[in-house]
């Protein structure tokens, strides 16, 4: 992280999306173990200094004890949308009702615990000047659309989307506002996000190297 990201003011608010089933990792994957500890933890560890505010999109109905983090947990819409889309949208209601002057929401999933320091301030820089464009992080050539820093002005014309499409892409749905495109460098990757028991095992490796290295 370099001195001028290190100086930056945190952005407005974000948001963990920790609404996803898991299937491939038997399910609740916010707490699934990686160094004992569950995922989601690693991801607000990581997160929480680079927001003013740290929200929990979790799914309607059933919170999986997400509340024990001591966060704000706002339900998925119970109006029959899913996806990673109606949680965001979610949280801008959520905020546009609790905190009406945030311009930006940072969106990260809950399976990528290595995320870098820098994020939000790298993301804001991008979007400098922008009122209605949305900035995406990217690695190893792939652009991941779930890790953006998205302006709340974008709140109507996501909840038309979503109203309208039922369980929109979010690709789909971030291109129409020319996502501005930021890039990390990898290896090791910081956006590594842990689908399966194999990519588990894999950050299990990569924090026991970097154990390691601190002794």
């Amino acid at each position: 992280m370099t001195p001028a990201h290190r100086a930056a003011a945190p952005v407005g608010a974000a948001v963990i999306l920790a609404g996803g089933q898991g299937r491939r990792l038997g399910g609740d994957k916010p707490h699934h173990r990686l160094a004992g500890r569950p995922l989601i933890e690693h991801v607000i560890e990581r997160l929480q200094p680079q927001a003013g505010r740290l929200l929990i999109s979790g799914p309607a109905g059933n919170s999986f004890g997400l509340e024990r983090y001591r966060l704000p947990v706002v339900a998925d819409r119970p109006d029959g949308c899913s996806g990673p889309l109606a949680g965001l949208l979610a949280a801008m209601e959520w905020l546009a009702a609790e905190a009406p002057r945030c311009r930006h929401l940072l969106v990260v999933p809950t399976d990528v615990p290595f995320l870098p320091d820098d994020l939000g301030a790298r993301l804001r820089t991008a979007l400098t000047g922008e009122s209605e464009r949305v900035a995406c992080a990217a690695s190893a050539g792939t652009v991941h659309p779930v890790i953006a820093l998205c302006p709340l002005a974008l709140r109507d014309d996501l909840a038309r989307t979503v109203r309208l499409e039922r369980q929109p892409r979010v690709r789909l749905w971030l291109d129409r506002h020319h996502p501005a495109v930021v890039a990390w460098p990898a290896p090791p990757d910081p956006f590594l996000n842990i689908n399966t028991s194999a990519d588990l095992a894999l950050a299990e490796q990569r924090l026991a190297a970097a154990q390691s290295q601190r002794l």
